[in-house]
């Protein structure tokens, strides 16, 4: 079993990442779990959502301590909290900042960062990052496949909203395929 951790604040869209990464994994054939930690939350609040691969049944419930991928919605949350604990070695942090190289992670651990506030920005116009950064975590792991998680993009959005959140997934997902986040 693999597993995501998504670190973000109220309003950036986490539980909605996790929900369909957790589609796009399901359609590409594994059995997937997605869930939030909630508590007070509100918008602009420090929040998680989770997400298990497994090629078998799922029956843990567990928040996930022990990660193998985290996502950082908002980079500033790291000076506030400590969004590498517990992650496992030969795992990926994908943080969303434009200044790339500032992060040390733990032994093991590698750091990608993009600035997927400008992608998001730029292709749908407003600063919520989640479907950037799913892009990114689909190249950056292979968990999922770029097809189904676009596939899960148009189940969930429609119009231009769908359009736009795919564009920007894609533009996030070639820019770390291609190495140039």
């Amino acid at each position: 079993m693999r597993e995501l951790r998504i670190h973000g604040r109220g309003g950036q869209g986490s539980v909605t990442a996790a929900e369909l990464i957790a589609v796009a994994a399901f359609q590409g054939g594994v059995y997937a779990q997605a869930f939030p930690a909630f508590g007070v939350e509100r918008r602009g609040a420090p929040v998680q959502a989770f997400v298990r691969f497994s090629n078998e049944k799922i029956r843990l419930r567990s928040q996930v301590y022990e990660p193998d991928y985290i996502i950082v919605q908002d980079s500033t949350l790291i000076a506030d909290i400590n969004v590498f604990a517990g992650m496992k070695a030969g795992g990926i942090a994908i943080i969303n900042t434009e200044k790339a190289g500032k992060y040390s992670a733990p032994e093991g651990v590698s750091i990608i960062t993009i600035d997927a506030t400008k992608i998001a920005l730029e292709e749908i116009g407003l600063p919520i990052t989640n479907t950037a950064l799913m892009g990114a975590f689909a190249a950056a792991t292979g968990e999922i496949e770029f097809s189904a998680l676009e596939n899960a993009l148009k189940e969930r959005f429609e119009g231009k909203l769908a359009t736009t959140n795919i564009k920007a997934s894609q533009r996030a997902y070639e820019m770390i395929k291609g190495g140039s986040a």
